[in-house]
């Protein structure tokens, strides 16, 4: 097992009612800003529920939020900061709105050009206090200090990380997530599911516990998806996968092992040039992804087939080829494709993402830095 350190200050309020208990999170002096996405928030009751549960305090609100939220909507949210003096960030909503939260929560202690935070990958000296409360299970964001902006301006995706950037509290109510459709069903299961592999299918490091987890984790997904699509009001299906995708990305699978996120880089640049759900670029890169690192990741992707699909029997590479059959039949039975043909994009999207992350010094990428421009041009055409 590899070095390493383990910090996770984020309190974690999971369950039913608790939206009620929002007074006791945050200081009665404070001046908060409410960040949310589109109307759903409100017209699901979340954001009138928050609202009400603030009766006394001092509330500003702030929406539009994108899906991928972009430097250009979060830099009003700066402002509005800023000359409203708030010093308490609410995120009601998914991973976007609580990376657009992040991102606000620096940018505005910050003296210099914000967007410096992004292009410069500086590191975050200070950030305001953010509170969650989750309406989507998919990213992890509620419960780890790492968030992805875009920059529209120029079709980036800038990764930002730092201690400061952990929310303080999180309240994961699963009766929140009942009113999401089965695209945002399908995409959140998806997304944690790939950001489980992220972490585990890369090489051995005698970590049993880590992988036991992770596996753990991966058959959560596959069995309570399904369920997911199949029933939008079970409380049980509901609150295991919100609590599953949490713990895909809060630290914990991931620490003493080694990270491989070629899957999110290329994601990423499909993503920011055409505008693809970010799962679902997820879903189109892991397969090929594999497939064309099989042999580098033999040994993990044999313990995936074996342990995860239960596929003991015949040669290594059949279970291998097997296993990333059954997980883009998972996939797909989310809803989510796992061809870029499905969103009429061909051999010019390949190359213009190459072009792009060449342009990103996305050159060598992967757990042991060897995911080159060529390998990257082969899982793009496994992916047509």
């Amino acid at each position: 097992m590899l070095n390493f350190d383990f910090y996770n200050p984020t309190r974690v309020i999971f369950g039913d009612d608790r939206i009620a208990e929002l007074p006791k999170r945050i200081p009665h002096d404070a001046r908060i800003l409410i960040l949310y996405g589109g109307d759903s928030a409100r017209r699901n009751g979340t954001l009138d529920e928050v609202l009400d549960a603030l009766v006394g305090h001092e509330v500003f609100e702030f929406g539009g939020i994108e899906a991928n939220p972009s430097y250009e909507t979060l830099i009003k949210a700066v402002e509005l900061v800023r000359a409203e003096k708030v010093d308490f960030l609410l995120a009601v909503g998914g991973g976007s709105v609580i990376d657009g939260a992040k991102f606000v929560a620096t940018a505005a202690t910050y003296d210099g050009d914000p967007l410096d935070i992004l292009t410069r990958r500086m590191r975050i000296m200070n950030a305001l206090p953010i509170g969650v409360v989750l309406t989507l299970a998919a990213t992890g964001s509620e419960t780890n200090n790492g968030a992805v902006i875009t920059h529209q301006a120029t079709q980036t995706k800038h990764t930002l990380m730092g201690e400061r950037l952990y929310p303080v509290f999180a309240i994961l109510d699963p009766t929140k997530t009942f009113t999401l459709d089965a695209r945002q069903i399908g995409n959140g299961v998806v997304d944690a599911f790939v950001h489980v592999t992220e972490q585990y299918l890369t090489y051995p490091v005698n970590s049993p516990v880590q992988d036991r987890f992770a596996e753990g984790l991966l058959l959560t997904l596959i069995d309570q998806g399904p369920k997911a699509l199949a029933s939008s009001r079970d409380y049980d299906v509901r609150a295991n996968l919100m609590w599953t995708a949490s713990l895909a990305l809060n630290g914990l699978i991931g620490s003493g092992v080694p990270h491989d996120w070629a899957t999110h880089m290329i994601g990423h640049e499909l993503t920011a040039l055409y505008g693809i759900d970010h799962a679902r670029t997820l879903a189109v890169v892991l397969p090929s992804m594999l497939k064309v690192r099989k042999d580098a990741k033999k040994e993990k992707l044999v313990q995936f087939a074996e342990r995860v699909w239960g596929l003991t029997e015949g040669e290594d590479d059949q279970r291998i080829r097997y296993a990333l059959a059954r997980t883009s039949k998972f996939f797909e039975s989310m809803g989510v494709p796992t061809k870029l043909s499905a969103y009429n994009l061909g051999q010019d999207a390949v190359e213009n993402v190459l072009k792009h992350l060449e342009a990103h010094n996305m050159t060598a990428l992967g757990e042991k830095r060897d995911v080159t421009l060529e390998i990257s041009r082969k899982v793009l055409e496994g992916c047509l």
